[in-house]
């Protein structure tokens, strides 16, 4: 066994400076199978219960569908126009100094703290046809509140924060030298957003998006008043599952959050292997 083979052992064998992993660990398994994973293995016990032709029947009814549709498809694109004016808002907020500034960023964090019902009512009757902004739309045609339009603003608006804090951060350590370099070099501006700057903050930007996706699909609260709840038409999954509640209906509750679960699950997983890809791309070099 060679000299590089003993240290690589003894690298393995030695314990960490901070000793208690398996303590730790047991912890974490406890709290989060507590947490977690026995409440959602509870629902999906109870929504398959009920038998394989009954779930199919209740997760393909044509409301549930447009409910998901809503749901997941706002989410989406919300999340989408997040990542772009997020990365806007937290360029300016590392790179510029203004008056205001600790005031704008102050504002960000609105949506953290305001409870969800406040932002529905604010947003709809800002939004509604005789509002403010919802007046001069209707001027060229145009209805927000009460239509998916609206549910998209909400969206917006409660997920906007989350792609702000997660890049901010990360642009804060890049360096701006390399942007004043690269222009020294005669790089045009355009590239080196896209070969410079972009490469250096795109997981932490598809972080902070599938963060926004993932808050806007189970959102509630700051829906519900300006998306006017019309079947079929502008009605979430999640308001689909307090009314399968109110009507008794456990088993199409059940069913309908397991929809939703599984395909969040599937969405965010593939998100965190594309960034763990990303990670080990531009880790790499």
């Amino acid at each position: 066994m060679g000299l590089s083979s003993l240290f690589h052992v003894k690298a393995i064998l030695q314990p960490s400076v901070m000793p208690g992993f398996g303590l730790t660990l047991g912890f974490v398994v406890t709290a989060l199978s507590l947490v977690v994973l026995l409440p959602l293995a509870a629902l999906m016990l109870k929504a398959f219960s009920i038998g394989p032709n009954a779930f199919w029947h209740i997760a393909t009814d044509a409301r549930v569908l447009a409910a998901l549709r809503l749901s997941f498809g706002a989410a989406f694109i919300a999340a989408l126009i997040n990542a772009v004016f997020g990365l806007l808002v937290a360029w300016v907020l590392v790179r510029y100094d203004f008056p205001g500034k600790r005031v704008v960023d102050a504002v960000v964090d609105l949506p953290f703290a305001l409870p969800t019902a406040v932002a529905g009512i604010a947003l709809s009757a800002i939004y509604a046809p005789n509002g403010a902004i919802g007046s001069i739309a209707a001027l060229f045609g145009l209805k927000v509140a009460y239509t998916p339009l609206g549910v998209v603003l909400a969206l917006i608006f409660i997920g906007l924060p989350f792609v702000v804090r997660t890049v901010q951060p990360v642009l804060q350590e890049v360096e701006s030298d390399i942007e004043e370099a690269s222009a020294l070099l005669g790089v045009s501006r355009l590239r080196t957003i896209f070969q410079i700057i972009l490469p250096n903050i795109y997981p932490a930007l598809l972080t902070g998006t599938a963060l926004a996706f993932a808050r806007g699909v189970g959102e509630y609260g700051s829906v519900i008043f300006i998306a006017g709840n019309i079947p079929m038409v502008s009605e979430i999954a999640p308001l689909l599952i307090v009314i399968k509640l109110e009507e008794f209906d456990y088993a199409g509750a059940t069913v309908i959050a397991t929809v939703m679960l599984l395909i969040a699950f599937v969405i965010l997983f593939f998100i965190n292997v594309l960034q763990s890809w990303q990670r080990k791309r531009f880790g790499n070099g």
